[in-house]
């Protein structure tokens, strides 16, 4: 029998939830045990996904023998602490996204994951989907020559505000940037993979000073991205990669169901991803995979992914405090 990969939950909340309910697509694997700092969540969210283990508080699951790697879904400002006891009890770990808030926070996470030889990797979703992986494939194959501009944005209304809500809370690191426009930053990376040369930034702010609405420019030796994010309305949330000989339209990338090829108006090639589930299990098969096989990380989302949008997300911090 081929050995299966435990999984324990750190977190019963939204994305957790989202993350058990496509797990069942995922092979060679199990989610064993979840934890909340509630143990009648924790139970309550076991019941519902069919999960074994319900421990009340986070130290129980970490200290399961049987769990072999740990998926962080707590609010960001938390991910670097839950991480790294994580990898300090031996565990590997795939945290969400942004994994932590500042560059500085990743490089010693990076740090930890090196001294407990631990497998750490960004849970990057939108990285695994196939229509993103298609789009890639199609720039790396020369299909749409030299990339020209990059188009990307994601936004959804938060109403009514409320400085108390998790994504306004900046004791939570709230804001729209961290929630939100790390979607549009990391997809730029994946296709652009450096740092601009100059970044612009318009941005508006809740009434308790968060970010609630960024207009962000990113100007390259030879390609310009545009990048948006926003609490205040809805945005497209479609990214264009747009080549001298054609370009790419992904509807929805952040949870892509389909890419487009476009030579002018016409559209020369078409890929649909029919999956059955929202797209999470792509990811926990990856990191399963991985496991498996005794690798040290993620080719996928590799440490320097990581850093690299941790780096451009103070980049435009940065650019926007300085605006006010």
């Amino acid at each position: 029998m081929s050995r299966i990969i435990r999984w324990g939950l750190l977190s019963a909340g939204n994305i957790a939830g989202q993350f058990a309910q496509d797990f069942s697509a995922v092979e060679n694997a199990v989610i064993h045990a979840v934890a909340a700092r509630n143990g009648d969540i924790a139970r309550a969210f076991a019941r519902e996904h069919g999960i074994e283990k319900a421990y009340a508080g986070y130290e129980p699951l970490l200290a399961d023998s049987e769990i072999d790697v740990i998926y962080i879904g707590t609010p960001h400002s938390l991910h670097f602490e839950h991480a790294k006891a994580a990898l300090e009890h031996g565990k590997a770990v795939l945290c969400e996204k942004p994994m932590t808030v500042t560059p500085e926070e990743c490089e010693e996470l990076q740090r930890v994951a090196l001294r407990t030889s631990g497998y750490l990797m960004e849970a990057m979703w939108t990285y695994f989907l196939p229509p993103v992986q298609t789009a890639l494939r199609w720039v790396q194959e020369g299909r749409i020559g030299r990339i020209c501009q990059i188009k990307a944005d994601f936004g959804y209304p938060q109403f009514p505000f409320d400085s108390k809500k998790r994504v306004y809370d900046a004791s939570l690191a709230g804001g729209c940037l961290l929630e939100m426009g790390v979607y549009p930053v990391a997809l730029a990376w994946l296709f652009m993979r450096q740092d601009p040369a100059e970044i612009q930034v318009v941005a508006r702010h809740a009434p308790n000073g968060v970010e609630d609405d960024l207009a962000i420019l990113f100007n390259y030796p030879e390609s310009v991205v545009t990048l948006g994010t926003s609490f205040r309305c809805k945005l497209q949330n479609w990214a264009y990669i747009i080549g001298e000989q054609g370009y790419i339209a992904i509807p929805d990338f952040w949870r892509a169901r389909e890419a487009s090829l476009y030579v002018l108006d016409d559209r020369v090639d078409h890929f649909v991803d029919k999956r059955a589930t929202e797209g999470f299990h792509y990811e926990a098969q990856a990191v399963t995979n991985d496991l498996l096989a005794g690798r040290a990380g993620s080719s996928v989302v590799a440490a320097r992914d990581s850093l690299a949008i941790q780096r451009q997300m103070a980049m435009i911090r940065e650019a926007f405090s300085d605006e006010a």
